[in-house]
């Protein structure tokens, strides 16, 4: 994977774990607006269709409707107040998601002012886990890696560049 084309580090990271576990041609499903790393999946021979910005703890109608092989999250279920409902409602047979981690040394992010940059959760990884597994995903392949942003010499920057701060999970639907 060329660095020049992803300078994101965290875009790389994604991308490596979706091309270890997805075929490159693959039809998926990418749950949210279309943003950078959408395009970067399309660079790279998937065909993606994103959702419209329906909240997607009320409106299900793009996972229901679609006949996506594979549906991507990758850092939203954060915002959803419930991700049971809509993980349930996925059609696709296969899931590619990641998440933050909940940190010990520093709270949820919060935007008061905001309604559509609110986050609601970070997950311990066995929290995920059961939350995919009680909607019906059998976990085959897990990934944690830290923020790969440079760390400066204050703690905070320091513990996050060392201790994992995102979770990957590629996850098939429970017969």
């Amino acid at each position: 994977m060329n660095s020049k084309l992803y300078p994101n580090k965290r875009d790389r990271y994604r991308l490596e774990f979706l091309k270890e576990v997805i075929p490159d041609n693959s039809k998926i499903l990418d749950l949210g607006e279309p943003n950078p790393f959408s395009e970067i999946m399309k660079k790279e021979g998937y065909t993606v269709e994103n959702t419209k910005g329906e909240d997607l703890d009320e409106d299900f109608s793009s996972v229901q409707n679609s006949d996506a092989e594979v549906v991507t999250a990758f850092e939203v279920f954060e915002y959803s107040v419930a991700p049971f409902n809509i993980l349930k409602e996925i059609k696709a047979k296969k899931i590619v998601l990641t998440v933050p981690l909940r940190l010990w040394f520093a709270s949820v992010y919060r935007r008061k002012n905001n309604q559509r940059d609110r986050l609601y959760n970070e997950f311990e990884d066995w929290q995920f886990d059961w939350l995919l597994e009680k909607s019906g995903w059998e976990i085959k392949k897990t990934k944690k890696w830290a923020n790969p942003a440079l760390p400066s010499i204050a703690p905070r920057p320091l513990l996050r560049h060392l201790i994992p701060r995102y979770y990957a999970v590629y996850a098939e639907r429970n017969p």
